[in-house]
């Protein structure tokens, strides 16, 4: 293809699929978000979980809300949320800047995240959350980038790639991150090439600037500084930046080893 043909081309392929939908995202977050501080926004639970008395079976859960002010353009947090089979309490496990950055429990588990209600992105629950688990609790205990000043908002590591990182423990979760989930891609430039968290494809990760991911669970993935725009055949739906995935919304895979739900297309 000659050169200013295959410019054109590349050209047009980066607006369609990166700097279009992420400029009308932006145009809708600043004209509906509160854009509150951090003191002022509301951090409160949002009752998505019951009381952990009234669901005794064990369970893995997967959030996601938007981060807050300009950030909630691009990004979502993300968390994990387990429970033992009769236990009194929900255990949450987050990442985030201060201190030391891993932290247990700091909010409810279905807390609101700068005022902007979670959703569940993913649940394993009864007998095989049981057997993940303390698969779970080994990987944040040896998750390698816990130490103070382990965290970099842009590319990573941050809470993304914490969550990725324990879900690459877990790969028979069957759980994907959202497209937003800014820093999910992220990886050391050692490791580069590698599985996918759901050990289903494989991932090229540049230090979370520039990748290519393919594999069943994720989908196909192009990541641009961070941004993310695919599409995924498993439960159809395309992905962009900004806005997330759009497409099927309902239950994923049900096998005996797991029980996957997602309800509802972050965006």
């Amino acid at each position: 293809m000659p050169a200013m043909p295959a410019l054109r081309c590349a050209t047009f392929s980066f607006l369609a699929a990166f700097a279009t939908p992420l400029a009308l995202h932006a145009a809708w977050w600043l004209s509906t978000d509160r854009a509150l501080a951090w003191s002022e926004a509301d951090w409160s639970s949002a009752r998505v979980l019951p009381a952990a008395r009234a669901k005794p079976e064990a369970l893995v859960h997967v959030y996601a809300a938007r981060t807050g002010r300009w950030k909630g353009i691009f990004a979502h947090h993300t968390w994990i949320v387990i429970k033992e089979k009769g236990a009194g309490a929900y255990t949450r496990y987050d990442k985030v800047a201060w201190g030391l950055p891993v932290k247990t429990n700091n909010w409810a588990p279905d807390a609101r995240w700068y005022g902007h209600r979670p959703v569940l992105v993913g649940s394993v629950e009864g007998r095989a959350a049981e057997a993940l688990i303390p698969k779970v609790r080994a990987a944040v205990l040896r998750y390698p980038y816990g130490r103070y000043g382990d965290y970099a908002v842009w590319p990573g590591p941050n809470s993304n790639s914490f969550t990725a990182y324990v879900l690459g423990a877990i790969p028979e979760a069957g759980i994907a991150l959202p497209p937003t989930a800014v820093g999910k891609d992220w990886r050391a430039l050692l490791e580069s090439i590698s599985l996918t968290p759901s050990r289903t494809g494989i991932q090229l990760s540049l230090g979370g600037i520039i990748g290519l991911s393919i594999g069943w669970v994720e989908g196909l993935e192009v990541n641009l500084l961070g941004l993310v725009a695919g599409i995924d055949a498993r439960r159809p739906a395309v992905k962009l930046p900004g806005f997330g995935r759009i497409g099927v919304n309902g239950r994923g895979d049900r096998t005996p080893a797991r029980r996957l739900a997602l309800r509802r297309a972050l965006g």
